[in-house]
């Protein structure tokens, strides 16, 4: 039986992506090339819901984080980092790494942040507010839209790590008042690994001007430089072949309907937990912030490991476990991207049957 990959990511990639990878190589300066990179670049902003420019960059998702910080800050800077679980934790160090003077506010996993926890914290002097919208460990989604407007015309930038979410669940860049929307192709997008996408609003293009922190490879304002030439190109090699699958995934994205898409991941996510229930098991999740993307699933006699084993070796169904103190304790499901009833009767049929 075909592997399901129902994880937090890598998720399955559709054939339509499969097959634009299996290409003949072309060169990365070329008019063939940039007529690539445009339409994906013009795609970009369609799932991302922005005007503003997209940039691309070989990397995971971690990656374009670490550009978000390096790009948009000076050593020293104060910002405002909300961590809900174990990728929240991974922002601050980043920005730690870097000499940013963080304030931190931490929430127990499972929970959000609700805004009132972030005006209480917000000063004067904090120059971003750097925040997880899917936290995947969890299960949880933060209120990204309200914090945005509360943050609307405030003289800092609002940077969010949407890594899990864009293309599963609504993220309004530019209505929300985002400034930095960073995002990967394995995940929601239907990719493979390797791609990263970073979200600049006039603002985060300021704030990158004013930035002396050292870059190279990650150098947005050169980015931006070459994705406007006549031609649009990358300042190095690129990877050609996901730049070509990345653009057949959100092409169906586009024939889908971007609302359409994230009514199917609310109808399956529900579908989802309401069965996980109906079997006894208890969801992790406060269940006020859960994600259409992931479903954290409580194993309080510690067999998450075995459930997870059992799942791959009997019935070729990868799921994730738990991180940190939660490993042994929660398996988590992702139900993101190229996902269907199929696959989730499919992933349901085989957690009854192993439990």
């Amino acid at each position: 039986m075909e592997k399901l990959l129902m994880t937090p990511g890598p998720t399955n990639v559709p054939e339509r992506v499969l097959n634009k990878m299996k290409e003949n190589m072309i060169h990365h300066r070329t008019s063939e090339y940039s007529k690539i990179f445009r339409e994906l670049n013009e795609r970009l902003k369609f799932v991302f819901q922005t005007n503003s420019n997209v940039l691309t960059f070989p990397s995971a998702g971690t990656g374009a984080l670490e550009a978000s910080i390096i790009n948009c800050f000076n050593t020293g800077d104060k910002v405002l980092a909300i961590s809900i679980g174990d990728f929240g934790d991974r922002f601050i160090k980043i920005a730690k790494i870097y000499g940013l003077n963080v304030d931190e506010i931490r929430i127990p996993w499972g929970k959000a942040v609700s805004l009132g926890e972030i005006q209480d914290k917000l000063k004067e002097d904090h120059k971003g507010v750097i925040i997880t919208h899917n936290e995947t460990s969890t299960g949880a989604v933060n209120p990204i839209k309200e914090i945005g407007e509360f943050l609307k015309n405030k003289n800092l930038i609002y940077i969010v790590d949407a890594v899990s979410s864009l293309g599963a669940i609504d993220i309004q860049m530019d209505n929300w008042n985002i400034d930095v929307l960073a995002t990967a192709s394995q995940k929601a997008l239907m990719c493979p690994p390797g791609l990263a996408f970073i979200g600049l609003s006039p603002k985060a293009i300021d704030y990158c001007k004013a930035s002396k922190m050292p870059k190279f490879y990650f150098d947005f304002l050169e980015g931006i430089k070459y994705m406007e030439k006549s031609e649009p190109q990358n300042p190095y090699t690129p990877a050609v072949s996901l730049i070509s699958a990345a653009n057949e995934a959100i092409t169906m994205i586009e024939e889908e309907g971007l609302q359409n898409v994230f009514l199917r991941h609310k109808v399956l996510a529900e579908k989802f937990r309401g069965e996980i229930k109906g079997m006894g098991l208890k969801l992790f999740t406060d269940e006020r912030v859960l994600s259409n993307a992931i479903t954290a699933i409580s194993l309080d006699n510690g067999n998450g490991d075995e459930i997870k084993s059992r799942l791959e070796k009997e019935y070729n169904i990868v799921v994730a476990g738990g991180q940190g103190a939660t490993k042994g304790k929660m398996i988590r499901v992702g139900h993101m991207g190229y996902v269907d009833d199929y696959m989730i009767d499919r992933t349901l049929d085989a957690i009854r049957k192993v439990i």
